[in-house]
């Protein structure tokens, strides 16, 4: 039986959009099944929040779904979205998901008053959730939910991860207003250029203590499978820059490698930009990057002081990050250089290191910020955050949402 599916897509705030990859991976599951899906582009038309009680009203669903990342305006907007969706007079089952309620699922259930959360990978958990919907089946059945049953926490562990990335369907890019979101401004992009972002992997081989993305392990999509996607986006919707969003696309030399080499075989006229690691640079894997169409590397630097570095289990020497970027503008590729202040070991020297390495090394690709480091709820720091009284422990969630910013 198909079940009609209303994906929330907030404003993110921005004028240019980024095409919501959560959304479509989900929705090419549902799709599969057989269910009607629609979108509620509160990203492209900024819609007030309020809006989407009047939607509801007017057009009848059985599920709605809004998924977040972790983060005060983040989490602000679902609060306003929850209220607009709880207050409809056709009220669908409401399912909410995303990095942001996975650590602290009771936390945003109470929030939100949705009936269920998702926690982490979503494809198989979204699946049987709406078998279980459908059928009225008990949800202790559905991997990696959590609800409240008469106000107490229920969960279920978590649905394994999808280990054979190219078993995937591709996004449903149909259902998009793909006219729209090829309009993204990224590094290095040309006024004539179409942008999309892609993923060619999944997970991180790396545990940095601020990062609050954990899924273990690393997955790539193999480079005929990733490859014939681009070259159908290029077909389709002109497409000429992709912006792989990976965790990190070079977690493995190998994976890079072999992307460059199915590039430069298609020769297409399309170019792209990647999260890079400065641990797997050598000149020559990045002369085959720059030769295979890759005009930006955003690299996680972080911080230029070894102690910091250790502290934030970075991996990272300053003297390697130092070859790393000097080779990256030697073969002609842009790199972003991204800083966090604020963490163990921090001080004016410490920041100052950084400040004198980005005016040294800056080539203008992107606006450069150095930025607070954020004790996100998930990440090894949030949990450092609690033990030293920086959060309220009985409820951290709540401070860390609710106060941090004030």
């Amino acid at each position: 039986m198909a079940s009609r599916v209303l994906f929330v897509v907030y404003d993110n705030g921005s004028y240019d959009q980024v095409f919501p990859m959560g959304v479509a991976a989900l929705a090419a599951v549902l799709k599969k099944q057989g269910h009607e899906i629609t979108l509620w582009n509160q990203d492209i038309h900024h819609y007030p929040d309020s809006s989407l009680t009047d939607y509801l009203d007017k057009n009848k669903f059985d599920v709605v779904i809004l998924s977040l990342i972790a983060g005060y305006y983040q989490y602000q907007k679902m609060k306003n979205l929850s209220k607009a969706i709880n207050n409809s007079k056709n009220r669908p089952f409401y399912v909410m998901g995303g990095y942001g309620p996975t650590p602290e699922p009771e936390f945003f259930l109470k929030k939100s008053g949705c009936d269920v959360v998702g926690m982490g990978e979503g494809e198989i958990t979204i699946s049987k959730l709406m078998d279980a919907i459908e059928n009225k089946t008990s949800l202790k059945n559905v991997p990696g939910i959590a609800w409240l049953e008469d106000g107490k926490l229920q969960q279920t562990p978590r649905a394994p991860l999808v280990h054979n990335l190219d078993s995937l369907d591709w996004y449903p890019y149909e259902l998009f207003d793909m006219k729209t979101y090829r309009m993204l401004r990224l590094p290095k992009c040309t006024p004539t250029d179409f942008v999309m972002p892609m993923m060619s992997a999944r997970g991180c081989s790396f545990k940095c203590t601020f990062c609050y993305r954990m899924d273990p392990g690393y997955r790539k999509r193999s480079a005929e499978n990733l490859l014939d996607e681009v070259e159908m986006l290029h077909k389709n919707y002109g497409i000429t820059y992709i912006a792989f969003e990976d965790d990190l696309l070079m977690s493995s030399v190998i994976h890079t490698e072999e992307v460059c080499k199915e590039f430069l075989k298609r020769n297409l006229p399309v170019k792209w930009w990647c999260n890079g690691r400065l641990n797997y640079c050598s000149e020559e894997l990045l002369q085959l990057m720059k030769d295979a169409g890759c005009v930006f590397i955003n690299y996680g630097i972080e911080s230029m002081d070894q102690k910091v570095l250790n502290n934030m289990k970075k991996g990272l020497r300053p003297e390697l990050i130092i070859r790393g970027i000097e080779d990256t503008l030697k073969v002609g590729i842009s790199p972003g250089l991204n800083f966090i202040f604020g963490n163990k070991g921090d001080n004016k020297e410490t920041i100052r290191k950084a400040v004198d390495f980005m005016l040294k090394y800056d080539d203008f690709a992107q606006k450069r910020t150095i930025r607070p480091v954020t004790p996100y709820p998930g990440s090894p720091l949030y949990y450092d955050a609690i033990k030293l009284g920086l959060l309220d422990k009985n409820n951290p969630a709540e401070d860390f949402y609710e106060r941090k910013h004030l």
